[in-house]
């Protein structure tokens, strides 16, 4: 028989530690919330329907919950905040529904792992009313410490209610609880606030379960899944772990990195074979990067696509909308917004081009600019296949330069150029003999006067 689990997510937290004007869930970790990454692991470990306890930011924690997900997710809302077993205890409609396991998570702990989840759903189905997923701390000073006896789990002991042998113990409560479906309203109801916060703490579901009979024990995951965050700083560390497994995890899939320290990439960051990434190359959301190509160092990419073979920079940056056709070039300095780079078509230096489309095989010389922006609407420039735009052009859309089209350097261009038209649209030069000497002079001359005192000057 199938059994069925139900995600109870805690994320009513204020960002009080945080120093946020938005609530703690919704800060980000590979430019994703912090409640996403742990609604997705819980929908990747299997589970049937969330209830999300919500406070602060109530409306934006429940959309930034269901994105990217196709499970049922039900918000409740506490007002109070009473402590971990009254925050569960929220979810009461929820629970009452009728599932096999439980699992609690906190929205603020975004590296929880899928397959962590699933071991815990897992040793419910063997026989445990109560399963508690711990690690081991190098230095377990402050954590709750588990407790066991005989392979079974007895109490969870918080740091500071913990005998010297039982702080001596380097199992550490890791906060991530699986426990009975059928039991659950009996013994979150049961859960008192006898202590010195006055609040109802889930941890003591242990022992009200053992009291009652009921098998409870706990076991090893990482400690990096457990991680929580609520300083900045903590989340600053968070990033550094993420990043760390997701530049990982693109190696191992065929991406190629020379300093992946100083490489940064976001949740939903897709890569072909054969990438090859130099240092310092930020990726924001929404890219995609095509087999073979190349990112050379100093590059800022979100909301693009790069086709195979493209090159990249160094000192690029690609803005959302912009799509780089197979073996096309951006290269140094160099600016797309909203653009689609036609194959093999080379955008080298010095060049920004936004709301445009550039055809296969089209040069666009240095200090090109499309000038897309009138002070109130952006307007289309279609540069045709083939085409060369030379040095220090300026295009001012709407327009359209035909395919093979040549437009001389320093142009000014206002007007359509045809296919396999030269367009030239600058002053005509003119060369004066003689009179660079005599504007030396006079410029001089005016330095001169400006040097000398105001006193000789008046006389």
């Amino acid at each position: 028989m199938t059994r069925t689990c139900l995600a109870v997510v805690l994320a009513a937290g204020d960002a009080t530690r945080m120093k946020s004007s938005k609530s703690k869930v919704l800060h980000a970790v590979g430019n994703l919330p912090l409640i996403s990454h742990v609604t997705r692991a819980a929908a990747a470990a299997g589970v049937n329907k969330l209830a999300l306890v919500v406070g602060r930011d109530g409306d934006l924690v429940t959309d930034a919950a269901r994105a990217g997900i196709d499970v049922p997710v039900a918000p409740v809302v506490q007002t109070e905040r009473k402590g971990t077993g009254h925050a569960v205890l929220m979810a009461r409609d929820v629970i009452s529904e009728g599932f096999d396991d439980i699992v609690v998570l906190y929205g603020d702990a975004p590296l929880i792992n899928p397959d962590s989840l699933t071991a815990a759903i897992s040793e419910r189905s063997k026989g445990a009313d109560v399963v508690v997923l711990g690690f081991r701390a190098d230095d377990p000073t402050g954590y709750g410490r588990l407790i066991e006896r005989d392979g079974e789990l007895i109490a969870i002991r918080e740091h500071r209610d913990a005998s010297a042998e039982e702080r001596a113990i380097d199992f550490c409560n890791g906060g991530v609880i699986t426990f009975s479906g059928r039991e659950a309203v009996n013994l979150l109801e049961a859960i008192g606030n006898d202590n010195v916060k006055g609040e109802f703490y889930l941890t003591d579901l242990v022992e009200i379960a053992r009291a009652r009979g009921l098998k409870c024990v706990a076991i090893e995951a990482p400690e990096e899944d457990m991680m929580g965050c609520n300083t900045r700083a903590e989340l600053a560390e968070i990033e550094q772990v993420w990043q760390a497994r997701a530049r990982q995890a693109a190696m191992l899939s065929g991406v190629s990195m020379i300093d992946p320290s100083s490489v940064f990439l976001s949740h939903d960051t897709v890569f072909g074979n054969d990438v090859m990434i130099e240092p310092n190359v930020w990726f924001g959301p929404g890219v995609r990067v095509g087999d073979g190509a190349v990112i050379h160092a100093f590059c800022h990419i979100e909301g693009a696509d790069i086709g195979p073979g493209a090159m990249i920079g160094p000192f690029a940056r690609l803005r959302p909308g912009s799509e780089l056709g197979e073996k096309s070039k951006v290269g140094n300095f160099c600016e797309i917004k909203k653009a689609r780079v036609g194959a093999g078509a080379k955008v080298n230096h010095l060049s920004y081009i936004g709301d445009a489309i550039v055809g296969p095989a089209a040069n666009i010389g240095a200090g090109t600019i499309t000038c897309n922006y009138d002070g109130q609407n952006k307007h289309l420039t279609e540069i045709g296949a083939g085409a060369f735009i030379g040095s220090n052009s300026s295009l001012v859309a709407p327009i359209r330069i035909g395919d093979g089209a040549y437009v001389g350097s320093g142009s000014v261009v206002t007007m359509d150029v045809p296919d396999d038209a030269l367009a030239i649209a600058r002053a005509r030069q003119e060369t004066k003999p003689g009179r660079a000497q005599r504007l030396r002079e006079k410029i001089s001359a005016i330095k001169a006067l400006r040097r000398k005192p105001a006193s000789e000057s008046d006389q």
